[in-house]
């Protein structure tokens, strides 16, 4: 009767999934898990202190988003248990749920269904020079490989620190799982700010973030360029590496030569680096006091936030290939060009249109979540935005608002992670989209612009 019933509730889910649009599916899929995290949270036997049911919801909702901004400590909070449970919510948010499940597929029946291949296309702008199956291959693979050495390197780096073994072991698995997921979960209550001296450390997040955040788009793509299966490394990875290469050179000057919180330290310069790639990547740890940082470089790292890494990588925020072709947008109708192009390069109308619109939507809800915690926050305003930034772009840094959020303000950022996860476009699309689109014949109208 249990199978039965079972089986009849499996199918008309199954027919559900399919009777919705791709970015439908996404949004549902990512609700759902954020959904079973919530209720195993809210058990007892995850706890070491109780936790109340909104921080629990906004747990599992920066976990599963990669976010990493806590209303509790983790580690007073959630005992081993419980701290399993995050960082296996974090690892299926970083990676991505279908991705996931559709490499198991692939192992299991050596084939992936299209409905598969849409939902893919839906969590992951991936270009037509790659094949999809590499590109899961690869991220799976790669996810495994960087986790791994990242798990070693921390438990020799916390052991030397004077961490106990046993500890240092699963500090090490977490964090390194954090930083490549580009989460910003930890289990020091003070991020890594005790560690700001500590150049291996720092190493360590950094590699595992920028390797993280530049995505399995490049990943792919340079396996295809030195196994020999292709001579030339495509447009996308191009603009992802120059783009991102220069905003955390500009940055990391800038921090360096202006923020009078890192002046004339023994580690300015690393120090400098790790804020502005902790931004840019979306990691979410800091090596200093976020709250303490002048309002220029609050400033800077609200802006990098904003932009954040690569597609298809574990990095939120709008994209640096969004960033781009927005610019070449503006660069061609100044220069007035009928062509829109950068480097050379003509870019497809529809990725202009995807670009443009996500640029239009991203900047929009940041403002009116913006505006709305205002009214909710009795807080600087620029501590009110920078949070709402790194709320949408999933980076998990804070100037200190989040611990004081109200229940209204916890409710207006766990709304801002979940959309940053699944993409302000995707999310729109899944409100918005219709299955069937009948055609309606328009009458075109000029509009002076």
């Amino acid at each position: 009767m249990k199978n039965k019933f079972l089986k009849k509730f499996l199918n008309s889910y199954k027919k559900f999934q399919v009777s919705k649009s791709p970015q439908l599916n996404l949004v549902w899929g990512f609700f759902i898990y954020t959904f079973i995290g919530f209720i195993l949270l809210s058990l007892p036997i995850f706890h070491i202190n109780s936790v109340s049911i909104i921080d629990n919801l906004f747990t599992s909702t920066s976990a599963i988003s990669t976010t990493g901004l806590a209303t509790v400590s983790l580690s007073e909070s959630y005992n081993i248990f419980g701290q399993v449970l995050i960082i296996l919510l974090v690892q299926i948010g970083g990676v991505g749920y279908m991705t996931l499940t559709t490499y198991y597929l692939l192992l299991t029946t050596r084939r992936i269904t299209n409905w598969h291949q849409k939902i893919i296309g839906a969590e992951f702008t991936i270009p037509n020079t790659l094949n999809i199956v590499d590109f899961l291959k690869s991220a799976f693979i790669f996810t495994f490989i960087m986790e791994f050495i990242g798990a070693i390197c921390f438990y020799f780096a916390f052991k030397d620190s004077g961490m106990e073994s046993s500890k240092a072991i699963w500090y090490g698995i977490f964090h390194s799982t954090s930083a490549f997921c580009t989460a910003g979960f930890g289990l020091l209550n003070d991020s890594f700010i005790s560690y700001q001296n500590n150049n291996y450390i720092n190493a360590i997040i950094s590699i595992l973030a920028i390797a993280g955040s530049l995505g399995f788009i490049v990943v792919t793509d340079l396996w295809y360029r030195i196994s020999g299966r292709s001579k030339n490394i495509s447009f996308t990875t191009k603009i992802i590496i120059y783009g991102f290469n220069l905003l955390l050179f500009l940055g990391t000057i800038i921090t360096y030569f202006t923020e009078p919180l890192v002046d004339n330290k023994d580690n300015a310069l690393m120090t400098s680096f790790f804020q502005a790639m902790t931004a840019i990547t979306t990691v979410g740890f800091n090596t200093t006091n976020t709250g303490l940082l002048s309002n220029p470089i609050l400033l800077l790292l609200i802006f990098l936030m904003y932009i954040g890494a690569s597609p298809s990588g574990t990095a939120g925020g709008m994209k640096v290939t969004t960033l781009t072709a927005v610019l070449a947008v503006i660069k061609s109708r100044l220069l007035g060009q009928k062509k829109v192009t950068f480097m050379k390069r003509k870019i497809p109308i529809d990725r202009l249109y995807v670009a443009t619109s996500t640029f239009i939507l991203y900047t929009c809800l940041l403002f009116l979540f913006s505006f709305l915690l205002t009214f909710t926050e009795k807080d600087s305003f620029e501590n009110i935005l920078f949070e709402a930034a790194s709320a949408l772009g999933t980076v998990g840094l804070s100037t200190g608002l989040t611990s004081n959020l109200t229940l209204t303000g916890k409710i207006l950022i766990i709304i801002l992670m979940f959309i940053g996860r699944v993409g302000v476009l995707t999310f729109g699309f899944a409100l918005l989209s219709k299955k069937d689109h009948k055609e309606i014949k328009m009458i075109q109208e000029d509009l002076a612009v």
